[in-house]
């Protein structure tokens, strides 16, 4: 019976042991949770006391901690005196008088510059990165520096591209915990922010949230941009985007596609990307039901609806509704021939034009007539061609109505109306409407 009852006893004190284990990793996640808290506090902090010291945040940050030095002393009691852990019925009357307990505790490390109480020296030195504004973790990979080693811990995330939570329903992954936390209300329904906007602009009536979200609005109407790049001068609103403007310069390419490899500066470059493997085209037009896979595609797009062209050439006035577009036009003016072919030397303003010419050299005749089996080398051609099956004639004077299968043949039909002669003698002078005329002119002088 001796023999049984140790045996007992040895099993209590494991399962004791276990539970105080899982308590003291509960624990440690719960203060690491706290330390991302204290992290946010510390870049809206480091913003504003640039204008002046809020005493408000410092209180709410003090509160923060101390919620951690309660937690510790808490955790710290059941080790040295050995309790047991309490049960439900336990903890309901018991954890309250312990709380009252500990609020009466003595605060033995006092911050020199606002007055704020510890119990804890080490919430005394996290609390002193407010003033400091100091951040030991550095990033090997990119410089960026963090105050708390939790954070510092997340953004390595980004270079391995670890991303340890996952969505139980859909599968999709994310490297912060409490990025699943949010992607977790859109099954839920829950709405990400239930109350009031309490939070106002008073030159343009916008509500926010978070009186962050209103000090970054606010510089929208100031035209404020405190952070400039070193480099190239350029300024922006807000310090995230100046980091992501550095990458230009410093050619940082975190974002990488787990599926082909391919680098990009920005994280919504990279989702955009997604969408090739993934063959999502969330962006639909409404008017034709069109769809695309980025925004960008769908608003460049919108103007063949409204005939909009923003993009106007300050040499000649002619307007595009594409800026890819406008860039080509562009070397006309120029002389720009960037694309050159590397059999013959001959150079292209266009790429499309290029692949388009080296046809030529591989003999390559894709456009074949179904009909009559005849192959072209250019669609155009292969085009015009159809229209001698079908006997379309969509190009049509607007003067006397006659219509041509091709644009060409109407361009030089208008010539009888206008009165053009664009080929001239170089011996005699005289014009001649059609460049045949001018050839059989020619044969009188020789």
């Amino acid at each position: 019976m001796e023999f049984i009852k140790e045996e007992s006893e040895d099993v209590k004190i494991e399962e004791t042991l276990r539970v105080k284990q899982e308590e003291t990793e509960e624990q440690t996640e719960k203060e690491e949770r706290e330390e991302l808290k204290i992290e946010e506090t510390l870049r809206v902090k480091h913003e504003e006391t640039e204008e002046h010291t809020d005493l408000t945040v410092l209180k709410e940050e003090s509160e923060v901690l101390n919620e951690i030095e309660e937690k510790d002393q808490f955790k710290n009691h059941d080790l040295i005196t050995g309790e047991k852990p309490f049960s439900c019925s336990q903890s309901e009357k018991t954890l309250p008088q312990k709380k009252a307990k500990n609020k009466g505790t003595i605060s033995n490390f006092t911050c020199q510059q606002c007055g704020n109480k510890f119990t804890l020296k080490r919430n005394l030195d996290r609390h002193m990165l407010i003033h400091t504004g100091e951040k030991p973790y550095t990033c090997q990979h990119c410089g960026k520096s963090f105050a708390l080693g939790a954070n510092f811990k997340i953004h390595m995330r980004v270079h391995t591209g670890e991303k340890p939570y996952t969505c139980q329903q859909c599968g999709k992954s994310f490297a912060r915990k409490v990025n699943l936390n949010r992607h977790m209300r859109f099954h839920s329904g829950e709405k990400l922010y239930t109350g009031e906007k309490s939070f106002t602009c008073q030159q343009c009536g916008k509500s926010f949230h978070r009186k962050e979200n209103l000090n970054r609005h606010m510089k929208v109407h100031t035209g404020e941009k405190p952070y400039t790049c070193p480099q190239c001068g350029k300024s922006f609103v807000e310090n995230g985007i100046l980091s992501r403007h550095m990458r230009i310069h410093t050619g940082e390419k975190p974002y990488v596609c787990q599926h082909c490899g391919r680098s990009f500066n920005l994280k919504g470059n990279l989702k955009g990307h997604m969408r090739v493997h993934t063959g999502e085209k969330p962006y639909v037009c409404q008017q034709c039901g069109r769809s695309f896979n980025l925004k960008g595609n769908l608003k460049g797009h919108m103007r063949i609806h409204t005939g909009e062209k923003p993009f106007t050439c300050q040499q000649c006035g002619k307007c595009f509704d594409q800026y890819e577009n406008f860039q080509v036009h562009m070397r006309v003016h120029t002389g720009e021939k960037s694309y050159t072919c590397h059999q013959c030397g001959k150079s292209f303003a266009k790429k499309v034009n290029l692949n388009r010419h080296m046809r030529l050299h591989s003999g390559e005749q894709p456009y074949t007539c179904p009909q009559c089996g005849k192959s072209f080398t250019l669609k155009q051609h292969f085009e015009n061609h159809m229209r001698i099956h079908t006997g379309e004639k969509p190009f049509i004077c607007q003067q006397c109505g006659k219509s041509f299968t091709r644009k060409e043949s109407l361009n030089r039909h208008m010539r009888v109306h206008t009165g053009e002669k664009p080929y001239t003698c170089g011996h005699c002078g005289e014009c001649f409407m059609y460049k045949k005329a001018l050839e059989y002119h020619m044969s009188i002088h020789v």
